[in-house]
């Protein structure tokens, strides 16, 4: 069984939907308490992004994220503004689970090295953000020119293990994710796949299960628990019977 992690996109300290890159609307002006109301709901991590922080490149965010993690006590997944050793360390130091490497890993692949050889890739994970197949960076605002796969595997020769794709075109409209490049990823590269962005209901989070012996094991979904598409509570009772840990393995 997937694991499934709540998506919080924090926006000029809003909880926010992003559609595409695009802010949609507002949930609720206090993130902290949609955290409060996943951790009710028997969320077992929280995948938080400083939408912020990935436009201006460092954490805009910070004081309701550390505030976030010391009011939840589960697993708090970080990225958005994490271009440095020294916000990573400010990150981990703020009781931050994991983070996300992104942009980073392109524009200075020593100084991510110096992160991952600190930290671990249990820790640190790659997060890719693609648009028709070419990774996007500074939160979507650019283009690299490169391929998914191919940061993906010179991530993985720097000794990550985890990937958190993002499919841009299928962030926030609930049309599925993009099954196709998802598969490619995950059997080009042989890392973990989190994947993120499209899942509109319980149909799409079973034919992502298909892809678990691939190393597809997690899904990180927004809008469609927001909007209520299928019962929080049933589909964690589902991850405890498989006796998931509580944020998914390397």
């Amino acid at each position: 069984m997937l694991l499934i992690i709540p998506a919080i996109d924090i926006r000029g300290g809003k909880c926010v939907q992003m559609v595409q890159g695009v802010e949609g609307f507002v949930y609720t002006d206090d993130p902290i308490e949609m955290a409060k109301l996943w951790r009710k709901e028997n969320t077992k991590s929280l995948h938080v992004t400083d939408v912020d922080g990935a436009i201006e490149g460092r954490l805009v965010n910070f004081d309701i994220i550390q505030r976030m993690v010391k009011t939840v006590d589960i697993p708090v997944e970080l990225g958005g503004g994490l271009r440095t050793f020294n916000e990573v360390k400010r990150a981990f130091d703020a009781g931050i689970y994991r983070v996300l490497i992104s942009t980073l890993l392109i524009e200075n692949p020593d100084e991510t090295k110096h992160i991952l050889d600190a930290y671990g890739p249990s820790k640190v994970v790659l997060g890719i953000d693609a648009e028709n197949g070419i990774v996007k960076t500074r939160g979507w605002t650019e283009t690299s020119g490169l391929t998914a796969v191919s940061v993906a595997l010179n991530a993985k020769e720097l000794g990550f293990n985890r990937v958190v794709y993002t499919d841009i075109t299928a962030d926030g409209m609930m049309r599925g994710p993009n099954f196709g490049a998802i598969r490619q990823l995950a059997e080009t590269t042989h890392m973990r796949i989190t994947a993120s962005g499209g899942v509109s209901g319980l149909e799409d989070l079973l034919k992502l299960q298909e892809m678990e012996p691939l190393g597809v094991d997690s899904a990180v979904i927004g809008r469609a628990l927001y909007e209520n598409k299928f019962s929080c509570q049933g589909l964690w009772r589902l991850c405890e019977a498989g006796n998931f840990p509580y944020t998914a393995k390397v």
